[in-house]
């Protein structure tokens, strides 16, 4: 679409094994719209966190194109280095620096920023994630869910054009990740950020994510609206993989309940 901010064309991905090389994406296409969110949902092995990586500029293509608005970031045999995609990433396990305090760590990918402008963008980021209280203190002393919201507001930090990330919340709790799932989706949408999400949570894609895009074996099945998905499914496969999502939540909240074993 015209008016796509994030464009997949006839993606392809493959890794070298001493067997010759491995398919792990195939013909993969997908656009997100500018201050939309999208989601990559599937088990694991099945393409998504590759894809999220060839976004980043971790891995090169075997065909096809991925472009930011105007911007060719990756082609067979062309790829812009990642630090200059002006793409943000949110990793699973945070990666926050343990010696530096909260608000250094926030401020950390902006240290060509003159110094007050850095200040100031800092401070606003702790109070976009309602974490000005713990500026000083390290990551150790902070919860799960707050580290979370201080690897949040790192990423935007430097105002990337594309927010990345990659099973942003499968070191917590089931609760705390519900929560922090919406609580993400609303700083991004009140900023008006665009973003691709992967994660084999059902619960979290559908919390968080304007599309979707169901996975299988290095293919999407089906890109649509989390409606979409409940109601239209494309295939068997979709349909299985909803309701079978949806089973396990639900027997998930009952045994935290207490009603299950």
């Amino acid at each position: 679409m015209p008016d796509d901010l994030l464009k997949l064309d006839d993606v392809s991905l493959a890794y070298d094994t001493p067997e010759g090389l491995l398919p792990v994406v195939k013909h993969l296409s997908l656009g997100l719209e500018k201050g939309h969110i999208g989601c990559l949902l599937g088990a694991s092995g099945c393409g998504k966190t590759t894809v999220l990586r060839a976004i980043a500029g971790f891995e090169p293509l075997r065909s096809g194109t991925i472009y930011l608005g105007n911007i060719l970031l990756s082609s067979p045999g062309f790829q812009v280095e990642p630090q200059e995609r002006n793409v943000g990433m949110m990793f699973q396990d945070y990666a926050l620096f343990p010696h530096l305090t909260i608000e250094k760590n926030v401020g950390f990918g902006l240290r060509q920023w003159d110094k007050d402008k850095r200040i100031i963008r800092v401070r606003d980021m702790l109070d976009l994630v309602g974490l000005s209280d713990v500026a000083k203190r390290y990551p150790h002393e902070l919860s799960g869910g707050q580290q979370q919201r201080v690897a949040l507001a790192r990423a935007l930090a430097p105002e990337p054009e594309l927010l990345l990330l990659d099973e942003p919340f499968s070191n917590l709790d089931v609760d705390t990740r519900e929560r922090l799932a919406f609580e993400v989706r609303d700083i991004l949408k009140n900023t008006g950020h665009t973003a691709l999400l992967v994660t084999h949570n059902q619960a979290e894609a559908f919390a968080i994510a304007d599309r979707i895009g169901v996975m299988e074996k290095g293919v999407i099945v089906q890109w649509d609206t989390p409606y979409g998905l409940h109601h239209q499914p494309a295939s068997e496969f979709v349909a299985d993989f909803v309701r079978r999502e949806a089973l396990l939540a639900q027997r998930a909240q009952a045994y935290l309940r207490g009603e299950g074993s």
